[in-house]
């Protein structure tokens, strides 16, 4: 296992404390709101400390925030917020080199501090502290940090812990997977595990994040993939990523591509049949031209009213041009980096680490008959639109209203391939 100085700081309600900074009023004592104010039924971006201390969730409806206290509520300025956060990573750009620097997003960043501590003449714990105490003496903004020998650890430690310290920083060691990461419950306060993932592992008997540490890692691969044996490495604090290794060139091989911009704001609920059917238009250029993919990359972008959105790749053990397969991992990503309620309004897909279908390596947990089977029905359908029209073989989902697969199949021509 590495062992690294990992530090994840993360803007305190990072929208509505910029407001309360710009207005030279204390997010700590004033219930401030970041929402459209003219819409009640409009999701709040952002909602004070002070708020949040009252248990007002940071993201809900309008008409649900407290009736009997007079709110401020303004609406985003979306380039204000860019500017401060770029303040902030200026900051960290101060300290350490911008290859030692992950921006994670808008407010939350990751810093290895490992070569520097010698540098300082200090601990990790000092440095952060010094680090939040300059992000408030410049800009007056209130952040909090974990401190980890690994990116996961140190994230789950502000996460879980640091937001509920007096002096807003945690610092969990390997030490502290028995007695800290094993305890987490629900299963969904754990980074990268979202409410479907959730009820999928409660079935399996695991409540707490020690009850994936202690099931047979088999088990897991077996009904999730390499999703399965991520999830194993982090129930038991592991993670080897490198923050240098995240800035290299991700593909230097040749990839296909797919993307598209929505028509309407999508979320969570809805957002999933786009992925999929975009996953599918992939896959069938991969059969077609007799490829399999090892590598899966998500990207998705925020309606521009509040910006922003996440881009994630992962590997697969096994190449494979398998809808399913690629949709599960994709989902994975989803539901792992999406920030619940924000508008979607781009998807972007790209699939890499391409290689001819017929060096493929069996998966120990999928029979050649199970494989065959799967690639015959793949072959079926794909000779059925190919002869027939893209339109000729739907699946069900996509005469929901909120597909789009029907229309873009009509605009690329509907009987050619």
């Amino acid at each position: 296992m590495i062992e690294r100085s990992i530090l994840c700081i993360d803007l305190k309600s990072f929208f509505a404390s910029v407001e309360c900074v710009e207005r030279g009023i204390d997010g700590f004592k004033v219930p401030l709101v970041v929402c459209d104010p003219t819409r009640n039924g409009a999701i709040t971006l952002a909602v004070s400390p002070y708020l949040k201390n009252m248990g007002v969730k940071g993201r809900c409806r309008v008409y649900d925030l407290p009736k009997d206290i007079d709110i401020i509520k303004v609406p985003p300025r979306m380039r204000l917020y860019q500017n401060k956060s770029k303040e902030v990573i200026n900051i960290f750009l101060d300290y350490i080199a911008a290859e030692d620097l992950h921006v994670y997003s808008i407010d939350e960043s990751f810093l290895d501090v490992t070569d520097y501590l010698h540098l300082y003449n200090k601990n990790a714990y000092e440095l952060a502290t010094d680090i939040l105490n300059t992000i408030y003496e410049k800009t007056h903004l209130t952040a909090t940090a974990g401190i980890g020998p690994n990116m996961l650890l140190a994230k789950v430690s502000m996460d879980i812990e640091a937001k509920h310290n007096k002096d807003n920083i945690a610092m969990w060691t390997y030490q502290d997977v028995k007695d800290k990461l094993w305890n987490i419950k629900p299963l969904s306060k754990m980074w990268g595990i979202g409410r479907n993932l959730e009820r999928s592992l409660n079935n399996l008997g695991c409540f707490k994040v020690g009850d994936i540490a202690l099931l047979d890692i088999n088990i897991l691969r077996k009904k999730f993939g390499v999703i399965g044996e991520d999830l194993w490495l982090h129930a038991n604090g592991i993670d080897n990523t490198i923050i240098k290794d995240l800035h290299k060139v991700e593909r230097k091989d040749k990839s296909f591509s797919h993307s598209q911009i929505l028509f309407k704001d999508y979320y969570d609920y809805n957002i999933k049949i786009i992925i999929y059917e975009m996953i599918d238009v992939l896959c069938r250029r991969l059969r077609n031209k007799k490829v399999l993919c090892q590598e899966v990359y998500l990207g998705i972008s925020y309606s521009h009213t509040v910006g922003g959105g996440f881009y994630h790749s992962i590997k697969l053990n096994s190449a494979t041009n398998d809808t399913e397969e690629l949709y599960r991992l994709c989902i994975f990503m989803f539901q792992r980096y999406y920030t619940d309620h924000m508008p979607i309004r781009k998807v972007s897909l790209a699939i890499g680490r391409l290689s001819p279908n017929n060096q493929r390596q069996l998966n120990l947990f999928e029979s050649y008959d199970e494989l065959k089977k799967k690639e015959d029905m793949n072959n079926a359908i794909d000779d059925i639109a190919l002869r027939f029209g893209k339109n000729a073989i739907l699946k069900a989902s996509s005469l929901l209203e909120d597909s789009t697969i029907k229309e873009r199949n009509g605009k690329i021509g509907g009987h050619h391939a």
